[in-house]
């Protein structure tokens, strides 16, 4: 029977009640009396040394307050980035500065080059159009081969060359991998390219700062999925303020997808300009000014090789990705194709060697950083692809193909450093066929045809890695923060509790799921938890949320907080029915001492804590609050199957998703209605990458998709119901919940399915078509089936 409340329940979301109500308090309408706004100038060129910037006719226009370029900021740190990779040689990335305005040359199309802050935002827009200025063009790079050719235009004229790092990942295996690789008894090779994508969260990014003159405080209202992050980044390395001096808060935030976790140079410049001008400053972004200033996500281009024995079990797994940078480092950006990408190169399966190598290149595009997967997609796809096409090479079921090789024995170490603590992949395979009527698409198929259409079914399997930790461990790997989580639990005299953490929620339901963890390890009503966070003034030190984190970093944060709370209260309670401390069992809210009758309400505990007339005082202190802090000893290991069915017209190459099941193995699941709702979201982003979705520039580096006119963003038509299953479970071994994350998942598993299914139902018409790169849109499936196709 399903539960009613707790941990395993379908609790609705109370958070939905606001954002269906139009009460949600996003950033955008947070104004502080005062306020100016602001415009920033951005570049029309892609590649171009600042010749002048004449701004005496926009110092003109009415209710200009003040123009800013980058020259006011001589003195002024860049924008950092929060990870160091170091090349394969020893050496350490190139980590050119990122200004907050462009100084002497614009690196790429939207490049910021002055900011107009004004009373209006359209006068600050006016005022903006009325700045002129010189620009002597460069050349361009774009494609990446290009940009590391000798002789090529630099993005950076202090770099030698546009090369960022150049990673190899196990380097120790690389003579034994091409070893055996050329003794394989077959070797699939596949080149393919996991597309440039933009995020589209619903809500755009919202910069206000404020400064306090009395006390010389700052505070920052941001779009972002983690502000102690933030503050830390802004304050200590750009803006030079201290960290008690700053605040940043992020209330309701319309989704983020990956692309809000980075400090970017706008919430830098209006808490600048705030503490400059001493008022209030505000920017808020167009949705086509976010195609052009938002971090970009995706964009590798890869070689990779499969070697197989004669009995088709994989021997070693070799791959060269080039991964673009974009004109600058994002917050995240090296980490993402190095230790998020190689280490899940192993994938389900018992390859003993495998050898990743990866360079990143600067060219002259936005900044490319983590999106929703962050680096797993992209093993993912590079895998899954390369294991379909070495099936169909060899005429071998691309199923049994897959069951041949998995792991079976846990834990497993894989020849990528990682651990795997748990899992059962034929499991959930079997959980797969069964929700997909395997043996029945035969029938379908020829249903299909029997109508003119080709009819495909694509099956493929994913891991992935989350809650990236311990922080000992990605300190060794470049991290340049802890990545471990926090939380304060505070409990009212009444009983009811404030749970403040440093985990973020910008759509995953937070707010529902981690007070049903409580209140579960209470036993009291999930309406006595209140979940408070997103300020860094009335939280503790976190790191946010992204890469699947919240509940088993911050949840397991949580737990430790509430397992305090609960040891001191036992206490109380043991002195309160003058019982040993150990005889003191909590369930349902009361103490009880066992084997007895005699109990104490929860309410009756925590109003003692604060009125201690009967208290034991010379053992415990009153009141009740504690914190704690939780630092994984290893990551997570969610994993799944997930299966497309697609029909293609053979007349115009266009492509139908008629189903979509995914299995998913999640460990325990606190709210299954809201890691459904997790899947299904991920899913949609998948397909929509695979068939719709691509960020494509022109050779002199206009962006040709800066709006929805030319990004197609995939909508509900475009898909069917999705099935989804997360029944298949093995708990995690090593986090207190026995939880994995679930939030990635979906658009990690979802686009080589597709992909898989496409040519999957070309094969059925006789077309021979190794690959195709994504998005597969009507127009180059229909190429590829008259031979016309890059593959």
């Amino acid at each position: 029977m399903p539960k009613d409340t707790g941990i395993g329940a379908s609790t609705p979301r109370r958070e939905d009640v606001r954002f269906l109500t139009g009460k949600g308090r996003y950033t955008d309408d947070i104004d502080v009396a005062g306020q100016a706004h602001v415009v920033f100038l951005r570049s029309d060129v892609a590649h171009g040394r600042i010749a002048s910037i004449d701004t005496s006719a926009a110092e003109g226009v009415e209710g200009v307050v003040r123009i800013f370029t980058s020259k006011d900021f001589e003195g002024v740190g860049g924008i950092p980035c929060g990870w160091q990779i170091t090349s394969r040689d020893g050496e350490v990335m190139r980590e050119p500065k990122h200004p907050i305005l462009a100084e002497g040359k614009v690196r790429h199309v939207g490049d910021p080059i002055a900011a107009v802050v004004a009373e209006t935002r359209a006068q600050a827009r006016d005022a903006a159009e009325a700045i002129v200025v010189e620009i002597e063009d460069l050349p361009a790079v774009i494609d990446m081969k290009a940009a590391l050719a000798e002789g090529a235009p630099r993005v950076h004229d202090d770099l030698p060359d546009n090369l960022c790092y150049d990673w190899g990942f196990v380097e120790e295996n690389r003579e034994a991998v091409d070893r055996a690789i050329a003794e394989a008894a077959h070797v699939t090779t596949l080149d393919l390219v996991n597309n440039r994508l933009v995020a589209n969260p619903m809500e755009p990014r919202v910069a206000v700062g404020d400064y306090a003159r009395h006390d010389g405080s700052s505070t920052l209202y941001t779009t972002s999925q983690n502000p102690h992050v933030i503050r830390l980044l802004m304050g200590a390395f750009v803006l030079g303020i201290p960290e008690h001096k700053l605040r940043v808060v992020a209330p309701d935030v319309g989704g983020g997808f990956g692309t809000k976790i980075f400090h970017y140079a706008e919430e830098a410049f209006c808490t600048f300009a705030a503490r400059a001008l001493e008022r209030p400053v505000k920017w808020t972004s167009s949705r086509s000014e976010a195609f052009m200033s938002d971090a970009h996500g995706r964009d590798h281009v890869t070689r990779i090789e499969l070697a197989l024995d004669a009995d088709h079990n994989f021997t070693a797994v070799r791959t060269q990705t080039l991964a673009n940078m974009g004109a600058y480092l994002s917050t995240f950006a090296p980490s993402v194709p190095t230790w998020l990408h190689g280490t899940l190169m192993a994938g389900n399966y018992r390859t003993p060697l495998v050898y990743v190598n990866v360079k990143a290149v600067f060219t002259n595009t936005v900044p490319v950083d983590a999106y929703r997967g962050a680096g797993r997609p992209e093993a993912t796809f590079q895998l899954e692809r390369v294991i379909d096409k070495a099936a169909r090479e060899l005429g071998v079921d691309p199923v049994e193909l897959r069951r041949r090789n998995f792991i079976r024995e846990f834990p497993y170490q894989t020849p990528v450093a990682v651990e795997y603590d748990t899992g059962d992949y034929d499991a959930t395979m079997d959980c797969l066929l069964e929700m997909i009527d395997r043996d029945g698409f035969p029938a379908r198929r020829a249903e299909s045809e029997a109508r003119g259409k080709l009819r495909g079914l694509g099956i493929n399997c994913y891991i992935e890695a989350c809650g990236i930790a311990p922080s000992k461990l990605v300190g060794q790997l470049g991290a340049r923060a802890g990545l471990y989580e926090s939380a304060t639990v505070r409990v009212n005299a009444t009983g009811g509790l404030v749970v403040m953490t440093g985990s973020h929620s910008h759509g995953q339901g937070h707010e529902t799921s981690f007070a049903q963890v409580v209140a579960d390890m209470i036993g009291i009503n999930e309406d006595q938890v209140e979940i408070v966070h997103g300020d860094t003034a009335n939280t503790p030190m976190g790191m946010g949320t992204y890469g699947s984190r919240s509940l088993a970093v911050g949840g397991s944060a949580m737990v430790r907080a509430t397992e305090k709370i609960i040891a001191k209260a036992r206490k109380i309670a043991a002195h309160l029915m003058e019982a040993g401390e150990d005889d003191i069992e909590l369930k349902d809210g009361k103490f009880t001492v066992m084997g007895t009758d005699k109990s104490v309400a929860w309410g009756d505990v925590t109003l003692a804590a604060y009125v201690p007339h009967n208290y034991p005082l010379e053992d415990i202190e009153p009141g009740l609050e504690e914190t704690a802090f939780y630092d994984p000893n290893n990551f997570t290991y969610p994993s799944g199957a997930y299966a497309c069915e697609v029909e293609v017209d053979p007349e115009t190459g266009k492509v139908d998703v008629l189903a979509f099941a995914a299995a998913d193995d999640f460990g325990n699941v606190v709210n299954p209605m809201i890691v459904e709702g997790q899947v299904h979201g991920g899913i949609a982003q998948g397909i929509g990458q695979a068939l719709l979705e691509n960020c494509a520039y022109d050779a002199e580096g206009q962006l040709l998709s800066a709006s929805y006119m030319d990004y197609t963003m995939p909508r509900a038509h475009d898909f069917p119901m999705f099935q989804v299953d997360h029944s298949c479970r093995t708990p995690c071994t090593h986090n207190p919940l026995g939880v994995k994350g679930c939030g990635e998942a979906g658009a990690i598993g979802s686009p080589p399915s597709v992909v898989n299914a496409v040519l999957d139902a070309l094969a059925s018409g006789g077309h021979d078509v190794a690959h195709i790169d994504m998005p597969l849109t009507s127009g180059k499936v229909w190429a590829a089936m008259q031979g016309r196709g890059d593959k």
